[in-house]
């Protein structure tokens, strides 16, 4: 089966602020002065036709990888391909077989309609003129833009524009599509059509091929085929959402919601404890816990803890793995 998106060994060293006349201490290093590794042998293998997830906390590599993969930066060592292009040696016949949406990109003119723009960036891609009106016509009814096609950019809310950008994505017809946190910042009925779409987009288009970065473990799970955890720049683990799944099988999830907990340092230090994430919601003065337990005998320790701080619990459940589960235990925190 051909690799829609093959990479061996990718690395991507960025230098940092350091004085190139010295060697960067370890504090440096440290602090993020020194060359930092973004990606640190990133070696994965995307076959045609796969919706792909990658999930990842900030600054684990995510958006790095994207952007060599569409040819924005260049790798420090190892090798990707795209298509069966090389990035580093085969720019254009790679660009002029992607495409590339982010969540939260300001792309577009704001003195030109959102329909005028789509199709500037069509043209862009050598789409026949009438080829690509009817298509992007299409897909602004889709996306629930058609009442805003003759709008001016600069006044789309930040939801329209997004969705825009998902048309600007699709319009070109691409056989590889790149979406870095695609949903960020919808709302829920926005996301659903996006998640819809792509889903339909692929099972009608066979060959096609969509490569997801996304922060909400419910979308991943839902829209992907295979999905990579990554974390510091590697791959800790890569497979279906129910492999993963799976693998968390041998351990117990509990979550509990309590009042706002001022110190949750001493978790770590209950045995049995494997790892846990905490969540605070400011509004209703609680705080939300996920662990990952070695069986159920830490929880009373953990309720004795919570109790010492004045804290009541509301409620408390023990539930079946989720990818949030997984990704908690191989990386040890949330997305913060």
């Amino acid at each position: 089966m051909p690799y829609a998106v093959e990479t061996r060994d990718l690395t991507r060293i960025f230098a940092g602020k350091r004085h190139w006349l010295r060697k960067p201490d370890p504090e440096e290093v440290e602090r993020g002065v020194g060359p930092t590794t973004a990606l640190g042998g990133v070696t994965v293998q995307i076959p045609e036709g796969e919706l792909f997830g990658l999930l990842g906390p900030n600054g684990a590599g995510k958006t790095t990888l994207i952007k060599i993969l569409c040819t924005l930066l260049l790798p420090t060592s190892g090798e990707a391909f795209v298509a069966g292009h090389d990035v580093t040696k085969d720019v254009f016949p790679i660009r002029q077989r992607i495409g590339m949406v982010s969540g939260g990109e300001t792309t577009g003119y704001g003195l030109l309609t959102a329909r005028e723009n789509i199709w500037m960036f069509s043209q862009f891609y050598g789409v026949p003129s009438k080829v690509a009106k009817e298509r992007i016509d299409g897909l602004m009814k889709v996306f629930g833009l058609w009442d805003r096609r003759d709008a001016k950019v600069r006044t789309l809310s930040t939801g329209q524009r997004q969705k825009m950008n998902m048309v600007r994505g699709f319009a070109t017809d691409p056989d590889i599509l790149f979406l870095d946190e695609p949903t960020l910042g919808l709302d829920v009925n926005a996301a659903r059509i996006i998640r819809d779409y792509v889903m339909k987009w692929l099972k009608e288009n066979k060959g096609k091929t969509v490569l997801l970065t996304t922060h909400y473990m419910a979308e991943a799970d839902e829209m992907c085929d295979r999905i990579a955890i990554i974390d510091n720049g590697k791959i800790l683990a890569c497979d279906t959402p129910e492999n993963l799944k799976r693998t968390a099988r041998m351990d117990t999830t509990f979550q509990l919601e309590v009042d706002a907990l001022r110190n949750t340092d001493g978790f770590t230090a209950i045995p049995g404890v494997k790892n846990f994430s905490s969540k605070n919601d400011i509004g209703k003065n609680m705080t939300h816990l996920t662990f990952i337990l070695d069986g159920e005998a830490p929880v009373a320790d953990i309720l004795s803890r919570i109790m010492s701080q004045g804290s009541k619990v509301h409620s408390l459940q023990k539930s079946e793995p989720t990818l949030e589960d997984v990704f908690i235990r191989m990386v040890g925190r949330g997305f913060e």
